[in-house]
């Protein structure tokens, strides 16, 4: 589970993109983040909370927001996914989970009595000098932008 709270610098990152194109902490300066963290795509849950965000994307952007996913898939997974459910934001590929590391949600899970790494479901609100704002680790997939809203307006 991440340590990071708000009032925390954002921990710097560079990636890729679904198109190989590299992305970074640095090319959002200046503009408000929303950086969430996601198991797999074409999952149940992490397709609702993509769906979620992309009906909530122009709402989002409305407030000065822009959104990109981290998960480790594939670029080449992370285009199926777009293009399948027409998301509009970018999703980096963190194949070897050095974000998810860097942002602490990297870590032993289990499910159904198997142990394994992977993702803890997280989403960084960070401000334009790259301050985290808030910290949900709470993901309700369904209604995921609804909380990142209300998170918004406490901090106005």
């Amino acid at each position: 589970m991440t340590t990071l709270k708000p009032g925390d610098k954002a921990p710097d990152f560079e990636g890729v993109d679904q198109n190989g194109q590299p992305i970074s902490l640095k090319d959002f300066k200046g503009k408000k983040l929303i950086l969430y963290f996601y198991p797999k795509d074409m999952t149940p849950g992490c397709t609702a909370e993509a769906k979620n965000l992309r009906d909530h994307f122009k709402e989002l952007q409305a407030k000065g927001y822009e959104i990109v996913g981290v998960s480790p898939d594939a670029p080449k997974r992370h285009i199926k996914f777009i293009e399948k459910y027409d998301l509009p934001f970018p999703l980096i590929a963190d194949e070897t989970h050095s974000i998810a590391e860097k942002y602490g949600v990297w870590g032993l899970k289990k499910f159904m009595g198997r142990e394994y790494m992977g993702i803890y479901r997280t989403t960084f609100i960070i401000d334009e000098t790259g301050v985290i704002l808030h910290v949900i680790t709470k993901v309700k997939t369904k209604a995921h932008a609804e909380q990142i809203l209300e998170e918004i307006e406490k901090a106005q």
